[in-house]
Parts: C-alpha cells; sequence; structure tokens
C-alpha cells in the first residue's frame, strides 16, 4: 500500500515537474531585463538616479517635459563625461490628445569671428577636435526653457533640485562612467580648470567613490533661480567669455545673448506599415530613414534578425546612406539640403539595387565616425506625452575645457565642421555644425514609441537596427534594445564592429561575403546605449526599456498611495 502511494505521488511529482519544465521553457528568451510596464508615467535614462529623479517629478504632477528637464540635469552631474550645460540638444515630442508631433533643435552656432580663414592665419589646417576652437555656443539650456514654456507643469526651479543635491552631496561614480572618464584623463590634465573640477587630487574618481562638483551646483541654482538669462547674458555668460579670452577664444557676448533654439518640424517615412521620426538637418536623422527605405527594398531575412543575410543588407544599407549624409548634409541656413530627393522610395530603390547579396562593397564609404559621448533618454506621462531627447558634449568632456567657477565642460561641436569651403558643413560665423546626437520617435495605430541610442555616427544604423527588430521582427521594445547590433566607428568601407552574440556561422558567412569584422563583447558600450518607451493608447499602458550597454533603468512613477489621485 505504502508502495502504491509513493508510486502515486511519484507520478504525480513527475508530471508536476514536467509541467513546469513547459512552462520554463515557455519563458526562454533571448534577451536578459524584461519590460518594465505601467500605467502611470515612466522614464527610462542611462542613470538610475535621473531615471529616479524624472519619476518623482512626475509623482508631483509634473509632465513629461518636466520630467525630462529634471532626469537631463541630474545627468548633467552624473554623467559630466557626456553631457552637461555646456552641450546641445534635441528633442522630439509626441503630444497624445492631438497626435500631434513637435520638434525643437537646441544646437549651437559657431562664433561669429570663428572662420576658416581665422583658423588658417593661426596656421590651422584641419578642424580642431579639442580646445577653445572647437566650442560653438552652447543650447540645451534655452532648449529647456522653450520646451519648459511650452508643456511644462510644474515651476521651473523645482525641476533642478535634484541635480543640485546630487552635485553638492555627491554621487557615487558609476562602472561605465568611470572607464569613459579615465579614459580623458591625459586630455583634461591640459586644462587647470578642469583638473582642478574633474581630477580631484589628479585622480579620475574610482568606480564607487564619491564626487562632489559645488561649482556645478552654483551654475545649476543660478540657473533654476534666474532661468535661461543667467546662461546667455547673466553670470554664467560672463564667466563663459572670460574661459574663452583666457584661451584665446573668439566667442564674444552677442554669439550668446542673439542664440536661440529653434522649433523644426520632424522628418519621417513609412517602413513597413509604421511612421518613423527623426529631426531634419543639420543633424543627420535623415540617414536612419534613408537606410530604412534602402532596407525595405528587401524581405527581411527568415532566419533571424542577426543572421548573416539580414546583417548583410543592413550593413550594406548603412554604407550607402552614410555615404549621402557625409556629401550632402549641413545647416540648411547656409545651404540647401536634398531632403525630399534623400528620403524618396523611388531614390531608395536605386540605391538598394547597388548592393550586392553576396559581397560586400569596401568603395562606399560612410560618414567621418567619431568617438562622441551622448545622453539619450525618454520620459512618458500617465496621460500617454512622450519626449524623447538627446543631449551632449559631443566627445569626452566636449572641448576639455571646463568654465571658470561653473563646474562643466564646452562642448566641441565645431569638431564637426569642415575647413573645405566647398562643404556644405564648411565652418562659417553664426553657422550650426553637422551633428551626429538624433532622438526618434515611431508609431503604428494605438502603439507609440519614443526611442533613441547614443554614440556619433553610430545613431543612425542603431535606429534603423531598433526599428527593423520592432517591425520586422515583432520584437518588445526591451529584446529590440538588447539585440546583438554592429557599427562602424573606422570608416573604413568593410570594417565593421560586431558584438560576440552574432554566432560563429554568422560570422564566418560575413567574413565570406568580405567584410572585415572586428568582434567586441557580448554588451559592448561600441554599440552606443539606449532607451525606449511605448506608449499604448489603447491601454494606456506604458513600458519601458533600458540598454544592459548602460548604467541606467527605466522606473516607473508611483502613484499616490494614499488614494488620491494627482490630477494631470
Amino acid at each position: 500500500m505504502i508502495a502504491l502511494k509513493f508510486s502515486a505521488v511519484l507520478l504525480v511529482g513527475l508530471a508536476t515537474l514536467s509541467l513546469s519544465a513547459g512552462s520554463l521553457c515557455g519563458q526562454d528568451r533571448s534577451y536578459g531585463r524584461s519590460v518594465v510596464s505601467t500605467q502611470y508615467g515612466l522614464v527610462a535614462t542611462s542613470q538610475v538616479s535621473a531615471s529616479q529623479a524624472g519619476a518623482r517629478i512626475l509623482e508631483k504632477g509634473g509632465s513629461a517635459i518636466d520630467a525630462a528637464i529634471a532626469a537631463n540635469a541630474v545627468l548633467n552631474v552624473t554623467e559630466p563625461t557626456s553631457n552637461g550645460l555646456g552641450g546641445d540638444l534635441f528633442a522630439i515630442y509626441w503630444e497624445a490628445k492631438t497626435g500631434k508631433v513637435y520638434g525643437i533643435n537646441a544646437s549651437g552656432w559657431a562664433p561669429k569671428t570663428l572662420t576658416i580663414e581665422h583658423l588658417r592665419e593661426k596656421g590651422v589646417m584641419a578642424m580642431p577636435q579639442y580646445g577653445i576652437d572647437s566650442v560653438t555656443v552652447p543650447g540645451v539650456v534655452d532648449g529647456w526653457a522653450k520646451l519648459h514654456t511650452r508643456w511644462g507643469k510644474l515651476p521651473w526651479r523645482e525641476l533642478f533640485q535634484p541635480a543640485i543635491v546630487y552635485a553638492d552631496q555627491g554621487f557615487p561614480v558609476a562602472e561605465i562612467i568611470h572607464d569613459w572618464w579615465n579614459g580623458d584623463r591625459e586630455e583634461l590634465l591640459k586644462n587647470a580648470e578642469s583638473t582642478r573640477v574633474f581630477l580631484p587630487g589628479g585622480k579620475t574618481p574610482e568606480t564607487g567613490e564619491v564626487f562632489r562638483n559645488p561649482d556645478v551646483a552654483h551654475a545649476l541654482r543660478l540657473v533654476a533661480e534666474q532661468g535661461e538669462g543667467t546662461f546667455y547674458k547673466g553670470e554664467i555668460a560672463q564667466a563663459i567669455l572670460k574661459t574663452s579670452q583666457a584661451l584665446g577664444g573668439t566667442m564674444t557676448a552677442e554669439d550668446l545673448a542673439s542664440y536661440s533654439a529653434e522649433w523644426v518640424e520632424p522628418v519621417s517615412t513609412q517602413y513597413r506599415d509604421w511612421t518613423v521620426y527623426e529631426l531634419p538637418p543639420n543633424g543627420d536623422g535623415i540617414a536612419a530613414l534613408e537606410m530604412l527605405n534602402i532596407m525595405e527594398q528587401f524581405k527581411p531575412d527568415p532566419a533571424g534578425p542577426h543572421s548573416s543575410g539580414e546583417l548583410h543588407t543592413r550593413i550594406e544599407a548603412m554604407k550607402l546612406a552614410y555615404a549621402d549624409v557625409k556629401t550632402y548634409v549641413g545647416d540648411p541656413r547656409f545651404s540647401k539640403i536634398p531632403v525630399e530627393q534623400l528620403l524618396s522610395k523611388a531614390y531608395a530603390a536605386k540605391r538598394a539595387s547597388l548592393i550586392d547579396p553576396a559581397k560586400a562593397n569596401c568603395t562606399v564609404a560612410p560618414g567621418a565616425l567619431g568617438t562622441s559621448d551622448t545622453t539619450y533618454f525618454t520620459v512618458a506621462d500617465r496621460e500617454g506625452n512622450i519626449v524623447s531627447v538627446i543631449q551632449s558634449n559631443y566627445n569626452n568632456f566636449g572641448s576639455n575645457v571646463t568654465v571658470l567657477g561653473m563646474g562643466f565642460a564646452l562642448q566641441d561641436r565645431g569638431g564637426l565642421f569642415s575647413l573645405d569651403p566647398a562643404s556644405p558643413n564648411a565652418l562659417a560665423g553664426r553657422k550650426r555644425p553637422f551633428h551626429t546626437i538624433i532622438p526618434a520617435f515611431m508609431q503604428h495605430g494605438d502603439q507609440h514609441i519614443g526611442f533613441g541610442i547614443m554614440g556619433g555616427l553610430n545613431q543612425p544604423l542603431a535606429h534603423a537596427q531598433f526599428v527593423s527588430n520592432v517591425v520586422d521582427y515583432h520584437m518588445n521594445v526591451q529584446a529590440a534594445m538588447e539585440e546583438p547590433r554592429f557599427t562602424d566607428r573606422q570608416q573604413l568601407g568593410c570594417r565593421i564592429v560586431i558584438e560576440s552574440r552574432v554566432t560563429q556561422a554568422t560570422l564566418d558567412a560575413l567574413t565570406r561575403m568580405g567584410h572585415v569584422l572586428q568582434v567586441h563583447p557580448d554588451y559592448t558600450s561600441q554599440m552606443g546605449r539606449g532607451q525606449a518607451i511605448l506608449h499604448d493608447s489603447k491601454t494606456g499602458v506604458n513600458s519601458g526599456a533600458s540598454d544592459p550597454r548602460a548604467d541606467g533603468a527605466a522606473i516607473p512613477e508611483q502613484p499616490d498611495f494614499s488614494g488620491k489621485s494627482i490630477r494631470h
């Protein structure tokens, strides 16, 4: 009897184990993090502290714009390598109640007297990549102000309090940020103020070491209390001018005072049955759209997104799109940019016809790729409004010139100008350089996604890969963000950086086609760091993704646990 009972129990146990194993198999997946979903607001950034700050602002009744500014200000403190008050900003805003998509270009221009002739008189034959002559007017603060004026709900000064606290009290340096910080140590040592602020004791702060920046806390307080005027006409402007003059720069009070961010109409394309939006030139968002248009001429490879056939198509489409961007894109206020032609389906078909499905083309050069440092983040509030934001210094700590007494570095976006007078991107006073930082947005029916992936000219091809993962392979936003990616940072035609999660069989097949592969670790930051939020307007649910290639997270707004709902 006992034996029979034991046998019965064993059979039940085996059946249960079988069901459990089946359930576990059903949960197998190729990505590591889960999507973060909530019916409240959601903030996805590359630093947990910034995501938390943005979520707290949403909990206080703030808008998506309020939360974005607060999160960005914290990122200015905790990721000084990547972004800051001395950088530029671009944003796309989707307004839920109207369904309208807005764009803002808060990129700065070159000082009026920073010209090709001026540099040549100094014996400079190539555009400086660091130092005071690589500096353009920072646009981020005016960009924040214009966004807040239009869609902000909370008082301006309240948005900067989290960043001020982190700057005053300090924060533990994150591991990826430490690596980038340390990589720029020798350049920082060339500027006395940069050394004083960012290399305490002459050393890079270690991972986990608490770093304080009271100078940037002071600058943030000025912005919080006095608005954007202090940055372009007041105390901060005077500090920027003093810094520039001490280093022989050309920046004037008028260069700062007359600057204004610009509202722009996003450009878009239809990829399969989704509409994808980018911002128009002087940025290179059109490269992502052209790449998608070329990819659309081919059917998705049934073998999957990192099969050799699919990757070959994406790589070759990238080269064609980048060759066009390098040739045609600049500041549209100075030269006519053929956006409509570059984004036409007929043009894409012609470009796609150049792709040999069995052989890599090494003669189509992509654009000049840099090692740019940028931060991307996205916010959705509980009403479903989405803001997609990117902000950058360009290279690590930008120009490596730190503003005297203000604790932030000036960007080196001027390094992207050309000294060839025939180029659409030729340096000229009050002209904006070609820009690599691009926010993005895509939608289909009830599905609306704010997304972006950082990393210089890696961005358009990373955008196109993300879009294809979602549209062609029906991935959720987290899986699409984590999917193995490729990039090209060497501008050598067939030299491609690719992640090691791609199978050896695929790598071998691509090599036989003529691609020269550099295989990097599973989640290399060479691929850029991305964030995404999807708002389902039918269910009201926001779903967020944060790239494991970064230190961040998607953090949801918490409801009012007292039972009182916040009215937006």
